[in-house]
């Protein structure tokens, strides 16, 4: 019997919740990312996303940290916990990514994943003279993109015509230690995305959303064509206030929410492309943290927690992606309180 994976947001814009929290300062410094991630290892936490700008969304004229370099390093600073780097497909060229990962799956001795993301925040590609395409043509894009990744972790010779990529004669050694390559992992709530996810993906990252609106998801994408792959994997993003009592976490929620009414999200508005489903529905479901936050219900007692949890786990989901702040407190508290009282069950091995 095991639990659920539990994993750790790298605080990549400065902070998870409020900019401007008065004991946690911003940091998106790689010190405070690598200090994160080890405590997250001691703690028990076995994977960490970190997410991918190369201009910080909230304001631009603050600080972001770097993924692709961070997780190589993060590789190096760790010895289990797996590590996920987010990649904007309009930013690499599959080859170059390819062997990039390549680098960092060797470093990591098979502990390296990617989280495909196909791009929403319009300045940082208009700024970078790259052209934001359709959305619909964004997924086809990434869709040939993560073929072309794929076939050249395969360590084989590829020869690839498509309509955005053309690979001649083209391999890559030394071939990857995760077999039988770095699990790949996609979000995203629009079918497209969905429909990506099934063909290429071995884990569907969903935003947390109240738990009728995951099973109605996950319902949703299983409806469609998975071929010959073995089963989607299902993760989710969820933004934990625990505490004794629900009374002390509902407080403790109220103030947190003021905080991040201070904050100035006028740029991250502007900058979001129109079609992006998932901001679409962010104004259904108000609330702290990225990528859902609190929508999935992790505020209160320990033992609610912990219950709502187990609740996600029946319908499908078996990684969280969680976000805390202050960030160390609030890990180490969860680590202590949430995880042990989360039943145990049987999970089949995550593989391809």
């Amino acid at each position: 019997m095991s639990q659920p994976r539990y994993g750790i947001w790298i605080p990549v814009y400065g902070n998870c919740g409020a900019m401007n929290h008065p004991i946690e300062p911003r940091d998106a410094s790689y010190s405070r990312a690598k200090a994160l991630i080890q405590l997250a290892e001691e703690c028990g936490f076995t994977t960490t996303l970190i997410a991918e700008h190369i201009i910080n969304p909230r304001n631009q004229e603050l600080d972001q940290l770097e993924t692709w370099t961070t997780a190589a390093a993060l590789a190096e600073a760790t010895d289990s916990i797996e590590i996920i780097a987010a990649v904007k497909p309009l930013l690499f060229h599959p080859a170059v990514l390819a062997k990039m990962a390549l680098g960092i799956d060797a470093i990591s001795h098979g502990r390296f994943a990617i989280n495909l993301v196909s791009a929403w925040f319009k300045p940082e590609m208009a700024k970078s003279g790259i052209s934001m395409l359709s959305h619909d043509d964004r997924y086809r894009y990434s869709q040939e993109w993560i073929q072309v990744v794929k076939a050249l972790w395969s360590g084989e010779r590829v020869n690839f015509s498509g309509n955005y990529f053309q690979i001649h004669d083209l391999g890559l050694l030394p071939r990857p230690v995760a077999k039988p390559h770095p699990r790949v992992y996609l979000g995203g709530e629009s079918d497209p995305a969905k429909d990506l996810a099934m063909q290429e993906a071995d884990v569907f990252f969903l935003n947390g959303r109240p738990l009728e609106v995951v099973r109605e998801t996950i319902a949703d994408v299983k409806r469609r064509s998975r071929g010959g792959l073995k089963p989607l994997r299902f993760a989710m993003s969820a933004f934990v206030i625990a505490r004794p009592s629900d009374a002390e976490a509902r407080e403790e929620y109220e103030y947190l929410l003021e905080l991040t009414k201070q904050d100035d999200r006028s740029e991250l508005i502007k900058g979001i492309e129109a079609e992006v489903v998932m901001f679409q529905n962010m104004a259904k479901y108000p609330g702290i943290g990225s990528n859902g936050g609190t929508a999935a219900g992790l505020v209160g007692s320990y033992d609610t927690v912990a219950a709502r949890i187990a609740e996600f786990v029946e319908i499908g989901i078996d990684t969280f992606m969680l976000q805390f702040q202050p960030f160390t407190t609030e890990m180490r508290r969860f680590a202590a309180e949430v995880m042990p009282r989360v039943p145990r069950r049987e999970f089949l091995p995550l593989t391809r």
